[in-house]
């Protein structure tokens, strides 16, 4: 072991700045590497487990411990991170979420197990896409709550996940007029909802949205709704939300579906019609001063509109 230390430490120049090199490298991964053996154990195992270290030459194993503890965090941290191309943002880092990360995003939702078992029957059937998810169905149930909503309107319920998600906080006299055209998903969402205790909350409304929402405009509706969710067809969007600011209150809160699209609203090569017709909403939202708006990018999107 002397003999060793005596070789690392040798007046030979070129170890001396081989180890050097090492050193520094090792200084600098130092801290990046204890925070992903603190953070990560699967880290841990993989670093001082390997069957790959190379002969005990200290100056080889500093760099490869080196080399290592970066390689190891890298992989472990930078895809979750993506920096603004454009300068002006000082290269801001933000949250790109993985798969990991949403692993653990998903583990700090607090889901009611009515919700879980709806969204687990659902994952069967046909469809099950549209399902919007669990952070995002929590986001729609605080914004009901911090608004104090007693009346909501859904365009497009499916199998009733979000729906059933913003039944369960309006208070006992709340009314939420859930829409939807496809009978076979109302049906399984109107079951969720006698088994949450919520049905009576729930004015189902079968057919064609568009219609609901224009009858309720000539029933004298119209300014008397707090909240309104659209996840419903997408070329309709300009439509729906126009009768909705009929609808809505001011102060009141429109939220918007998958405006982000499956990332396609940013291609300028996907033209397809359901994009461009996100696309042309989305820049008509942006100069529209009858609403103050934050796009979100949680889910496939949405933009929640307050109505000025």
């Amino acid at each position: 072991m002397l003999q060793s230390h005596d070789r690392f430490v040798s007046t030979n120049h070129q170890n001396e700045t081989i180890a050097t090199e090492a050193c520094k490298s090792f200084n600098m991964a130092s801290s990046l590497a204890c925070r992903c053996v603190n953070s990560f154990p699967q880290f841990r195992n993989r670093l001082f487990t390997t069957t790959s270290l190379p002969k005990p030459n200290a100056v080889v194993f500093l760099k490869h411990i080196a080399c290592s503890s970066i390689a190891a965090a890298e992989t472990l941290t930078s895809d979750a991170v993506v920096v603004s191309g454009d300068g002006k943002y000082g290269r801001k880092e933000i949250i790109s979420i993985t798969p990991r990360l949403y692993d653990y995003l998903l583990d700090n939702v607090r889901e009611p197990q009515i919700l879980r078992e709806l969204r687990e029957e659902t994952s069967t059937m046909r469809g099950s896409q549209m399902q919007v998810s669990p952070d995002q169905a929590q986001l729609l149930a605080m914004l009901v709550q911090i608004l104090g909503a007693e009346k909501c309107i859904e365009v497009g319920v499916y199998t009733g996940y979000s729906s059933l998600a913003v039944a369960l906080v309006l208070p006992e006299s709340g009314r939420l007029v859930a829409c939807e055209r496809d009978g076979k998903a109302l049906e399984v969402a109107k079951r969720y909802y006698e088994q949450a205790g919520v049905l009576h909350k729930v004015d189902v409304r079968h057919g064609l949205a568009a219609d609901a929402l224009k009858l309720m405009i000539q029933n004298g509706e119209g300014c008397s709704y707090d909240f309104a969710f659209v996840d419903a067809d997408k070329r309709n969007y300009q439509e729906y939300f126009e009768l909705l600011l009929q609808l809505v209150r001011v102060g009141g809160i429109i939220v918007i579906d998958n405006v982000l699209w499956h990332g396609k609203v940013a291609n300028p090569l996907v033209n397809d019609a359901k994009t461009v017709s996100i696309r042309n909403f989305n820049q008509g939202i942006m100069e529209d001063e009858r609403v103050s708006i934050s796009m979100v990018p949680i889910g496939d999107g949405i933009t929640i509109c307050r109505k000025n």
